[in-house]
């Protein structure tokens, strides 16, 4: 799969997306206020609504799949609707009522969805909290925490076995248990609630759906309220964002304890009436594998993975024409989310993509939080470059507010959370006067003359810092330029350096491209090679890096170093790592830190 492509030159595939509908007022301190006047109309207001819709239209079709051996297990919109009503009566029959959330602490599956949404039906919130929380070798305090925030009235695990350690700590000590495998003598288990009378459902738009974490990444996870309307009405602005009426086709892996595998994956999915194949791979060498037997199998119409997963996909595109085929084969919109994405992986991507089928792919992103339902704004036009925020998606506003010398990004619509479980005065700090969100993050206009064409990431507030020398440190754009700079080589960094005299970076492998290149001197100079070139166009002391090291190991997830959803913990790896930061930043460096 060789040779020279001239990606630029290449025609996109059309991604059947809507036009641009954006009006701009400009505000008198500077900042600004974009909306998306596209309408957004939908019946579909509780969370069981589109389900029930689509099982009654064609109730045949593929809901959720999900691996059973080598082959799949199928449930369609007809019987997902049917077994979501029995076990909603067997929950209603333990008196699982309206306002009592249920705490899920399990992988992806079928069973998740299925009483997920038997539960949502009742009025009942659901809490899924990450698998990391309460698998072996978990810190289990974190688990008490979020059963002490979220006060749960029973617990639903996919494996009781998986979860033992977790079942038998104080935190859960006295709630009812509910297990899909290896249920205990007391455990109540799916398979026999889902053979309960039927319920039908009793939610009304304003009941809490869901209760979802925040990350944690500035200080304790926060529950975010999620109503079933801005769950809801969200999917309904992500389909207007496409002139489609074909149901989307998706492999994908990300987490149902997080608003993007949860709403804008599955709850989207089920809006639009689509197929979801269960991925149960990571985004981390060593487990991939599983997501790539799943794309050698299944042809999306939509893809979407965080940066780790693309930098992995990437290079397997690269090396296997069959996968590649069959992936491109009818993909029409790619995409991420969590984290930005080096230019040079997309760039790398399209490649493969133009040389096999003569097309361009548009590479998308959504952006917003967990309280912003989480897609506040999206890319919804043909488009092949990475870091940026899109546009506000239809029925929303986005202010770009002053902040220092830069705007931070804030939302107002109605998918926006009111705000968080059980903490009145957080949630009334989280708004401004004018009822917009604050997100904390930076944006920017890509054109200042344009405004349709875009908002571009411009960092993370809370995460910038400054040098000892007072010079301002953008440390999330930092980051994505020293991956992109490297070229491969790196999965992913670490910045460091606040109150030091320059930038650090904790650097982790590419195992599979560094295999590539040869012995650790060859991985150390392309890194070393990437960090010069970047250096040599950088532009003031905050954009440069001044030292490097080259960790040996990987993310820990289980300390939560690295999200469920693929990302790193940046402050708590710098914690993690203090004993690697101390010495990146010595008096007198040892050899194996890079110094600039």
């Amino acid at each position: 799969m060789g040779g020279l492509v001239d990606i630029g030159s290449a025609p996109f595939r059309d991604a059947r997306y809507g036009p641009r509908q954006v009006v701009v007022e400009r505000l008198a301190d500077g900042g600004l206020v974009m909306t998306n006047t596209t309408p957004v109309v939908t019946k579909d207001l509780t969370m069981t609504a589109a389900l029930e819709r689509w099982a009654s239209l064609d109730p045949d079709r593929l809901w959720l799949a999900q691996r059973a051996g080598e082959g799949w297990a199928h449930l369609s919109y007809g019987d997902g609707a049917a077994k979501v009503a029995a076990i909603a009566g067997g929950l209603a029959a333990l008196g699982l009522e309206r306002g009592q959330p249920l705490l899920i602490l399990a992988r992806n599956s079928i069973d998740q969805a299925l009483i997920s949404y038997a539960a949502m039906s009742l009025g009942a919130p659901i809490a899924p909290v990450s698998p990391q929380y309460g698998l072996a070798g978990a810190d289990l305090s974190r688990l008490a925490y979020a059963v002490d925030l979220i006060k749960p009235a029973a617990v639903y695990v996919d494996d009781a076995m998986a979860f033992a350690g977790a079942l038998d700590s104080p935190a859960l000590a006295g709630l009812a248990v509910i297990a899909s495998q290896n249920a205990r003598p007391s455990d109540l288990r799916l398979a026999d609630l889902a053979m309960s009378s039927p319920k039908p459902a009793t939610a009304v738009t304003g009941d809490i759906a869901k209760l979802l974490l925040t990350s944690g990444s500035t200080g304790k996870p926060k529950a975010v309220i999620g109503l079933h309307s801005n769950i809801c009405i969200n999917a309904a602005q992500i389909a207007a964002c496409y002139n489609d009426t074909d149901p989307p086709i998706v492999v994908n892996a990300a987490p149902w304890s997080h608003s993007l595998g949860a709403n804008a994956i599955l709850h989207m999915i089920t809006h639009r009436g689509g197929s979801l194949h269960i991925d149960t791979g990571q985004p981390i060498p060593g487990r991939f594998e599983e997501t790539l037997r799943n794309l050698r199998e299944i042809a999306p119409t939509y893809h979407n993975m965080v940066p780790a997963g693309w930098g992995l996909f990437v290079g397997a595109l690269e090396q296997d024409e069959a996968l590649a085929r069959t992936f491109f084969s009818r993909v029409r919109v790619l995409q991420y989310g969590g984290a930005n994405l080096a230019q040079s992986i997309c760039d790398r991507i399209q490649a493969v993509a133009v040389r096999l089928t003569g097309e361009r792919l548009t590479f998308a992103t959504g952006y917003g939080s967990t309280e912003t339902g989480p897609t506040a704004s999206n890319i919804h036009w043909l488009n092949d470059r990475t870091g940026m925020c899109g546009l506000p998606v239809p029925g929303t506003s986005v202010k770009l507010a002053p902040e220092g010398n830069k705007f931070e990004m804030r939302v107002k619509g109605p998918q926006v959370s009111p705000g968080y479980y059980g903490a009145p005065e957080l949630s009334a700090k989280a708004f401004d006067e004018d009822g917009f969100y604050k997100l904390g993050d930076a944006a920017r206009l890509l054109d200042e003359a344009d405004p349709e064409a875009g908002l571009v990431f411009d960092g993370r507030l809370v995460e910038n810092f400054k040098l000892a020398s007072g010079t301002f440190v953008a440390a999330g754009t930092l980051r994505i330029a020293a991956v992109s700079a490297i070229g491969g080589a790196v999965s992913d960094a670490v910045v460091c350096g606040e109150g030091q005299a320059g930038v650090g970076l904790l650097l982790f492998l590419n195992g599979p491209y560094c295999a590539q290149l040869g012995d650790d001197a060859a991985v150390r100079d392309a890194i070393w090679a990437g960090l010069e070139k970047m250096n040599a166009q950088a532009k003031g002391g905050g954009g440069k890096i001044a030292r490097a090291i080259i960790l040996t190991d990987a993310p820990d997830p289980i300390s939560g170093e690295i999200t469920d959803k693929g990302y790193i913990n940046q402050a708590l790896s710098r914690q993690i790592r203090s004993a690697s930061v101390e010495r990146l930043f010595a008096d007198h460096p040892d050899t194996d830190v890079l110094c600039f």
